[in-house]
């Protein structure tokens, strides 16, 4: 996202975030990362005081995964969390992204939400031990993302309450819900006990607060008077280039965090 002013460094990128203020690192891609690379990224955010967001465990999207009750698929996701504990321990994770998947157009829906339910349950009898928390990322289904289960923040706090596990969370996707559902504030309230992460990005455009039509001041004035104490990740475009659409990110989350 600042590559422009930090170039392609990854620890040269954590030393500008730092310096700009910002105090975590979210890295999706971190679990492909080579190992020695993982553990630089870790000692560099250490020395830094950065907090490591959610990177991703297990995601698929043209494929039916979570929504089986096939065997080799159990398999195949509960190996991708022991993956994905063995990345958190490295890099000192708390959280990790899992998209549960397709839906099967070949089998009833409540068996398919049954089968998430029981495939999500084997997966935190993984992550519980080892203190690391899966968040369930509802992906809009219109204009990003068809053909996924999980679409919507009560579909995803239902199967988290089934599931009953505190490794078994929400991720809030507002650029996503806002397309999906809107009325933002209220389902932030209703889910909340289920809501461990935030990510952020405006609409349409999916580009920074400030650049849609998304109240970002409202919505984080809202999440920190309820106490939020967790991240808020940056998971979008920039709506200009250059150094200078860099520095207008910057500024757009600091008038959106000015309340």
């Amino acid at each position: 996202m600042f590559r422009h002013h930090a170039g392609d460094d990854p620890l040269d990128q954590l030393r500008f975030i730092a310096d700009e203020g910002f105090g975590a690192l979210e890295d999706n891609g971190m679990s492909g990362r080579p190992v020695e690379l993982q553990e630089k990224i870790a000692g560099t955010m250490e020395d830094l005081g950065l907090e490591m967001g959610v990177f991703v465990a297990h995601a698929h999207f043209g494929k039916v995964t979570f929504a089986s009750d096939g065997k080799d698929e159990r398999e195949r996701i509960q190996e991708d969390m022991k993956r994905a504990v063995e990345v958190a321990k490295r890099v000192n994770a708390r959280w990790c992204t899992v998209v549960p998947g397709a839906y099967s157009k070949r089998l009833q829906w409540d068996y398919q939400t049954a089968n998430v339910i029981d495939n999500l349950k084997r997966a935190a009898e993984i992550c519980e031990p080892a203190g690391l928390t899966m968040v369930l990322e509802p992906l809009n289904p219109y204009r990003d993302h068809p053909g996924l289960f999980l679409t919507k923040i009560p579909q995803a706090f239902m199967i988290c309450r089934a599931v009953g596990s505190p490794s078994c969370k929400i991720l809030d996707d507002l650029y996503h819900q806002q397309i999906t559902e809107g009325n933002l504030i209220p389902n932030v309230d209703r889910a909340w006990n289920e809501i461990a992460y935030f990510q952020v990005g405006d609409n349409p455009g999916r580009k920074e607060p400030t650049t849609g039509e998304i109240n970002y001041k409202n919505v984080f004035r809202h999440i920190h008077a309820k106490g939020f104490e967790g991240i808020v990740g940056m998971e979008h475009g920039n709506s200009r280039a250059g150094k200078e659409g860099e520095r207008a990110v910057i500024e757009a989350y600091r008038a959106c965090d000015g309340f």
